[in-house]
């Protein structure tokens, strides 16, 4: 069912005077709206500058038909999309490893004693080995002497030139370069999206999954991409002990993303794609918060 809102709103300006509305109706997806999300659109729709508080007043949802394109789609330009699976308690990502532990060092209740009375505070503590949600590997993981996460420059997985190219494991479980042919692949993030990731945190997801080949690793070597990421449980065939893929890429100081999701979301190109990981120094592997950033139209 169509869904609109119903709303006032005031916009007050950091250079003085303010600007109100009443009673405007919009159209939106889904059954609700944030009331930042309100005030951005209205910003941006109104094109308003020195912009300070905003309030949105009396927000009701209404059962209407649409009549414009909805809010949530104009809001969806420049959009942020999230390709990493959420890390909680008890979590197995590698069958074999351990699941992170996820519970309080200091706990609110106990933190009480420590503070004025209305104010508590909750510092988490986190076990857990560094192959865990989604997260990238650079050489270190693979070579003694390669370059750990400290050492591993921020141009390499932040704001990179991204492409999509979709494999469906409905069709083949390997990956060759026969599938990476015919794109432009070079200094770009190749993702490849298999949709493995709906099968993430069942017991199907650790067997028989997608991986690249090592003939694909090679051609993605040298058409010098810079980080390859795959919605699988890993780059590489697990069914024996070599690792050719891991070898190839992070011996040419290629960075691997693994376990990412919902690339389905994703055009095929004109996007960035980061994924982030602390500064650990004599680590090779880290949890990232993977994500795209689709640019305004």
């Amino acid at each position: 069912m169509d869904k609109r809102v119903k709303f006032d709103f005031e916009i007050y300006f950091t250079n003085g005077g303010s600007v109100k509305g009443e009673d405007f109706r919009l159209d939106i997806l889904g059954d609700n709206i944030s009331d930042k999300e309100l005030a951005d659109y209205i910003v941006e729709d109104l094109r308003l500058l020195m912009v300070g508080q905003t309030k949105i007043l009396n927000k009701e949802i209404l059962n209407e038909p649409h009549k414009r394109k909805p809010i949530n789609e104009d809001l969806g330009n420049g959009l942020l999309i999230d390709l990493s699976h959420t890390i909680e308690n008890g979590l197995v990502t590698y069958k074999g490893l351990p699941a992170p532990i996820v519970c309080d060092y200091l706990s609110r209740e106990n933190s009480k004693q420590f503070y004025a009375e209305g104010t508590q505070f909750q510092i988490g503590k986190i076990e857990m080995v560094t192959n865990t949600g989604t997260y990238l590997d650079c050489p270190f993981h693979r070579f003694e002497n390669g370059k750990d996460l400290s050492a591993v420059g921020l141009e390499c997985f932040t704001d990179l030139d991204a492409i999509v190219i979709s494999v469906p494991f409905a069709e083949t479980l390997s990956i060759t370069e026969e599938h990476l042919k015919n794109h432009e692949l070079r200094n770009r993030a190749v993702l490849i999206h298999t949709g493995w990731d709906t099968h993430w945190n069942t017991e199907k997801y650790y067997e028989n999954h997608p991986y690249l080949t090592e003939g694909a690793a090679n051609y993605l070597k040298d058409c010098s991409v810079k980080l390859v990421g795959i919605d699988s449980h890993n780059i590489d065939s697990t069914l024996g002990k070599t690792r050719p893929v891991h070898t190839i890429l992070l011996g040419a100081e290629i960075l691997i993303v693994e376990h990412l999701c919902n690339l389905r979301l994703l055009p095929k190109d004109g996007f960035t794609f980061s994924a982030i990981p602390p500064k650990f120094k004599g680590v090779g592997t880290f949890p990232v918060r993977a994500m795209a950033k689709l640019p305004k139209i």
